[in-house]
């Protein structure tokens, strides 16, 4: 059993990025928007970010994660179109294979960039609409790898409060 946590920058370092409005800003368009630049490091191997749009299911919880990838050439950012949660299971790399798994929440107004050959599940949205922008890297050669666990991880949400 893994409880997934609400996701912080903090936490999540080890694996990539939270995308969330916060920090320096610039004012543009007449005042009347905030610019935050620069929120995720898109980091992208013989090829070049590419903008996609993913249209998922959402999942009921408990949820169990069987399947974890990483991308070796290029980081994964995933931006909910729509106000939403997701669930953000991670692994550490151990040898070539996942680690041992952590579970987050992202909330509404959240996004994560996943770091380049970080161990990761399925898009997972748990509310909302489902549909995401996604930034990653497009181009040639083999930049996925998948690992069926022996045993799916069920994922539960923490308790609030």
């Amino acid at each position: 059993m893994l409880t997934a946590i609400p996701i912080t920058a903090e936490d999540f370092a080890p694996f990539g990025e939270v995308v969330e409005l916060g920090g320096e800003f610039k004012t543009i368009n007449e005042g009347f928007c905030r610019r935050y630049s620069d929120l995720a490091t898109l980091d992208i191997v013989d090829g070049a970010p590419g903008i996609s749009l993913f249209n998922a299911e959402i999942r009921s919880l408990p949820y169990d994660c069987g399947l974890l990838e990483r991308h070796p050439l290029g980081s994964q950012c995933f931006i909910p179109m729509r106000n939403a949660e997701f669930l953000v299971i991670v692994a550490p790399d151990a040898g070539g294979r996942p680690g041992a798994p952590r579970a987050f929440v992202a909330g509404a107004g959240q996004g994560v960039n996943i770091g380049r050959n970080v161990w990761h599940g399925v898009l997972c949205p748990i509310s909302g609409s489902g549909l995401f922008a996604v930034v990653d890297r497009i181009g040639p050669g083999p930049n996925l790898e998948e690992v069926r666990l022996p045993e799916p991880v069920t994922v539960t949400l923490a308790p609030e409060g």
